[in-house]
């Protein structure tokens, strides 16, 4: 636990890499007027045209890859992330994410109304750890916890985890495979893009590949 509290502490104080555009939000969140459970936006990554960012350099590569999303980080103690350039308020959010490769010791999750600049974070590791938090001028914080905990509801290793986070006013919600793991309180973003993450701490290679994609009105 300790070790990978100290991790997260070293790496939310740098600045962390992300895509490769900024986000431009809509006049209003694009779910203000839907019905309850109706479904936001979905993406299968089978087409490579679905406004997703794509980059590949030294230090990893975002893009489209075999019918899923992958985001590969060879750098240490460095978060890639992307959105497809929406804008939402209230939403539910789900994802399948697996990991092709590299160290268990990892970030991979979700993120919800990233202004830009900002965002909340719902993350696990491959070893069997998950937090919610918000990152927020250049520096993370954890919400409802100060370290990251563990949960057996959480696959290990090359496992699959099918991961889903409700945004919904002041409440942030996290489920790990059908299971409600966190809860946190927190009012400072009202808005903003939906996406996905993925992160290294001391040891680079982290390879991860998202599947199924939605976003629902809650």
């Amino acid at each position: 636990m300790n070790r990978l509290l100290t991790a997260l502490t070293v790496l939310i104080v740098l600045s962390l890499a992300c895509s490769t555009t900024t986000t431009s939000a809509t006049p209003a969140p694009l779910d203000l007027n839907a019905p309850s459970g109706s479904m936001l936006f979905q993406d299968d990554f089978t087409q490579p045209v679905t406004g997703w960012d794509r980059f590949t350099a030294s230090e990893g590569t975002i893009d489209y890859d075999a019918g899923g999303y992958r985001l590969l980080v060879n750098s240490p103690e460095t978060n890639f992330w992307s959105t497809p350039h929406k804008n939402f308020a209230d939403i539910r959010l789900e994802v399948d994410a697996g990991k092709l490769g590299g160290p268990d010791e990892n970030r991979i999750g979700l993120i919800c109304r990233y202004t830009g600049t900002d965002y909340y974070f719902f993350m696990i590791s491959s070893d069997g750890f998950y937090g919610i938090g918000m990152y927020s001028g250049e520096k993370a914080l954890l919400l409802g916890t100060d370290e990251l905990k563990s949960d057996h509801n959480i696959k290990t290793g090359l496992a699959v985890n099918h991961l889903r986070a409700d945004c919904i006013g002041d409440t942030l919600t996290f489920y790990v495979n059908g299971t409600q793991v966190a809860s946190a309180q927190d009012a400072t973003l009202k808005s903003g893009d939906v996406g996905l993450l993925a992160g290294t701490f001391g040891q680079p290679g982290v390879d991860v590949i998202f599947d199924n994609f939605v976003v629902l009105k809650p």
